[in-house]
């Protein structure tokens, strides 16, 4: 499996994000990993890198392919953010394989996650669920023929 060119953690529990973080990286699956307290830092990230607004250089900005969510949080949720991100170009967000991780299951917050065209994942997040995650969305076309 390749590594992805990054991934976006996106919850307001700075434990939840160093523990997830410290999972991805036990398993390897990028060298960029960035994380966010709120859905508004998340936003203003992803605008800036989907309207190439930052210097190459001197950042710390990458394209995520995958973005962990949380639905509560303080500021702007997980909905709110995902309006915004709907907002967004499609080509860019085509690239990006966008999952809510919550310790919800209701069932409208299940249903808001699939009109969203989201992944929805109960935590707390697992090497199981990542693997599952990793497989469905991101084998290449020669893993996808063997």
């Amino acid at each position: 499996m390749r590594k992805l060119s990054g991934v976006l953690l996106i919850d307001d529990d700075d434990t939840t994000n160093f523990l997830n973080q410290r999972l991805l990286d036990r398993m390897e699956v990028t060298d960029n990993i960035r994380t966010f307290v709120n859905g508004k830092q998340a936003f203003d990230y992803l605008y800036n890198v989907s309207n190439n607004n930052y210097e190459e250089e001197s950042s710390n900005y990458f394209l995520p392919e995958l973005i962990f969510l949380d639905i509560n949080m303080p500021v702007m949720d997980g909905f709110e953010l995902l309006d915004l991100y709907e907002r967004l170009d499609a080509s860019f967000r085509e690239r990006i394989v966008m999952a809510v991780l919550t310790t919800s299951t209701h069932p409208q917050d299940t249903a808001n996650s699939k009109k969203y065209n989201a992944e929805y994942l109960t935590k707390p997040l697992t090497a199981e669920k990542v693997t599952a995650l990793l497989n469905q969305h991101f084998k290449t076309q020669e893993e996808n023929t063997k």
